[in-house]
């Protein structure tokens, strides 16, 4: 089980590199006016938003495991705790900012993106929460 949560945590931190960086590409595309320039960020947005979404898989597979390892009734009948439920909870969210990254970048890659700069470096905040949320939730314990 702990070669599974190692790789769960190496997955997780390289996918999370990802969502920190991404964002922050799409505010250098909002504010950039340059041809070549807006072509290269696109570039590396769609290479980085490839690279992460193959990172999400492995990250929520080895994460599954682990609640399959540690919750499933034939392993004691150990039911989730609650603060597994909120952890739970918060990677959907992370999923679901995944998408929207993809969704900008597409917006992005039309042209048609609508977001200014400043709209997208609180957006780029999110992922960074989100995290603080699910390390506190997994180490303390809370509830």
């Amino acid at each position: 089980m702990l070669w599974i949560k190692a790789l769960h945590i190496v997955f997780i931190t390289s996918w999370f590199a990802g969502l920190f960086y991404l964002p922050r590409i799409f505010v250098n595309l909002a504010q950039e006016s340059n041809t070549v320039a807006t072509e290269r960020l696109l570039l590396m947005a769609r290479k980085l938003y490839r690279f992460m979404s193959i990172l999400a898989v492995p990250a929520i597979v080895f994460g599954l495991l682990l609640i399959w390892m540690m919750y499933l009734p034939s392993n004691g009948g150990m039911k989730m705790p609650p603060w597994m439920h909120a952890k739970l909870t918060l990677v959907v969210l992370v999923i679901g900012y995944h998408h929207a990254c993809g969704a900008l970048l597409k917006k992005f890659e039309k042209g048609v993106n609508q977001r200014s700069h400043v709209w997208l470096r609180w957006f780029n905040e999110v992922p960074v929460i989100l995290l603080l949320a699910i390390v506190v939730l997994v180490v303390v314990k809370p509830f």
